[in-house]
């Protein structure tokens, strides 16, 4: 079974999306354990402080180190951690290459960043992996974080009900983004399910299934598009 901690000065943040939908079910399975950690339990300051003005001056809070090694101490005091995993914008990006190679760990740790960021001595003695979900800067790491544990949780076998669901994922198959999905009914004010996916034409379908998917990365994500016809 995987387990998972995560260290973060915002817990809450942490907690409802954790217990529900696909991450909920796996951990009821037994699939995955996740552990949510709150790094002011760890604080030896007297108001259970985390953060402190930045040497040098400058605006915004950093994360102290003390808190931080105390609490990864203890969890490495337990057992040995595959990834520890900073969450970052300076990160290297997220994709979804980096959730099938972490969904084979058996221990996986992230600390969630915050205000501006973490003391660059916590990253030089634990941080074995610094990732980001895009180019843009949010309030802090936990969503990040959930958004990774998502991704990895649901690689797991049995996490979902269609385990074949996961391997026809946007950026599994080939690298392309997913084409067009339909369901029930076959027409809807005036809108029809193309005849092809109603053909009962397994080949067909697959291959327009193919093209579909072609032409939205082409349109979408024309640098995923451009990689991918270097390849062939």
């Amino acid at each position: 079974m995987l387990r998972i901690d995560i260290i973060s000065a915002v817990p809450q943040l942490l907690e409802s999306p954790l217990q529900h939908s696909i991450v909920g079910n796996a951990q009821e399975k037994e699939l995955v354990e996740i552990q949510v950690h709150d790094l002011r339990d760890y604080s030896e300051d007297n108001h259970n402080k985390v953060d402190d003005y930045p040497y040098g001056g400058g605006p915004g809070m950093v994360l102290t180190p003390q808190p931080i090694f105390s609490c990864i101490e203890e969890l490495q005091s337990k057992r040995e951690y595959d990834e520890i995993i900073f969450t970052a914008p300076g990160g290297e990006p997220f994709e979804q290459e980096s959730a099938n190679k972490l969904s084979i760990k058996k221990n996986l740790m992230f600390l969630c960043g915050h205000y501006k960021g973490v003391d660059q001595r916590v990253i030089d003695s634990f941080i074995t992996k610094t990732y980001s979900i895009g180019d843009v800067v949010l309030s802090g790491g936990e969503l990040p974080a959930l958004t990774m544990v998502d991704a990895i949780v649901r690689l797991l076998p049995g996490a979902l009900g269609d385990a074949a669901s996961a391997l026809t994922d946007s950026f599994q198959n080939e690298q392309l983004l997913e084409g067009p999905v339909y369901t029930r009914p076959a027409e809807f004010r005036g809108m029809e399910v193309p005849k092809v996916l109603r053909s009962g034409d397994h080949q067909k379908v697959k291959e327009w299934r193919f093209e579909q998917s072609l032409e939205r990365t082409k349109q979408v994500r024309p640098d995923i598009y451009k990689k991918f016809r270097n390849e062939q």
